[in-house]
C-alpha cells in the first residue's frame, strides 16, 4: 500500500528539492504539526526522498528542504530496493530507554562534518503514516539514531547543538567553512521529546 510514495532509490541530476545548510535561518525554524495527510504531503514525501537519495543520506526533515511541516523520511538501507523508506508524519517520542549511546552523526544540512552525539539508544514513537495512519514503533540502533537526528530538525535543533566536545566541534565546522556561531548548544540533559 506504500506504492502511492515510492520512488526508485537512485540520484537524480537534478533533485526536486534543494537542502539548505548550517547558516541558513530556515533550519531554525520549529515545523508545524500537519493537519491531514493528503496528495500535497505524498507529493512533498517523494520529492523528500528523491532529494535524500540523491544527496546519500539515510534522513531528511522538511525543514531542511525549507518546508515547515513535521514530516520526515528515512531509509537506513538505502542500497536495498527491497526495504521500503519510512515516512513520520507528527513524530512524537512516546519513552525512551535509559541507556545512552555515544555515536558518530553526519547530516546533510552539514555536508562533510561528523562528530559523536549522545542519544537514548532506543525509543518509542508514534507518527502518523503517508495515508495518514496512527502507528508506532520501538526503533533501536541506527533507526532511532536517525528519527531522534531527524526530529530535532523539527524543532529546529541540529545535531551540532549536541555535540559536548566544543573543541572538535569547532575544528570540523572551520574545516568545512561553517561558521561556529551557528551552532545553538542546547543541553545534553534536554528531554528529547518534543
Amino acid at each position: 500500500m506504500t506504492a502511492q510514495v515510492l520512488v526508485e532509490k537512485k540520484k537524480l541530476e537534478k533533485p526536486p528539492l534543494t537542502i539548505h545548510t548550517l547558516g541558513d535561518r530556515v533550519l531554525r525554524q520549529p515545523a508545524k504539526r500537519v493537519n491531514s495527510v493528503d496528495a500535497e504531503i505524498r507529493q512533498l514525501v517523494r520529492e523528500m526522498l528523491q532529494t535524500m537519495y540523491s544527496a546519500d543520506g539515510i534522513g531528511l526533515a522538511a525543514p531542511q528542504v525549507g518546508v515547515h511541516k513535521q514530516v520526515i523520511v528515512l531509509d537506513c538501507d538505502p542500497e536495498n530496493p527491497a526495504t521500503p523508506p519510512m515516512v513520520l508524519i507528527n513524530p512524537t517520542i512516546k519513552s525512551t530507554s535509559g541507556d545512552i549511546c555515544i555515536l558518530q552523526e553526519g547530516c546533510l544540512s552539514i555536508p562533510g562534518v561528523y562528530l559523536e552525539v549522545k542519544r537514548p539508544e532506543v525509543i518509542e514513537v508514534s507518527y502518523r503514516d503517508e495515508f495518514g495512519r496512527p502507528q508506532t514503533i520501538k526503533a533501536k540502533d541506527l533507526l532511532s539514531r536517525a528519527i531522534q537526528h531527524e526530529m530535532d530538525h523539527l524543532n529546529g535543533v541540529l545535531f551540532v547543538d549536541r555535540v559536548e566536545n566544543k573543541l572538535a566541534l569547532n575544528e570540523e565546522l572551520v574545516k568545512m567553512k561553517f561558521s561556529p556561531k551557528a551552532v545553538k548548544s542546547v543541553s545534553v540533559t534536554q528531554p528529547f521529546r518534543d
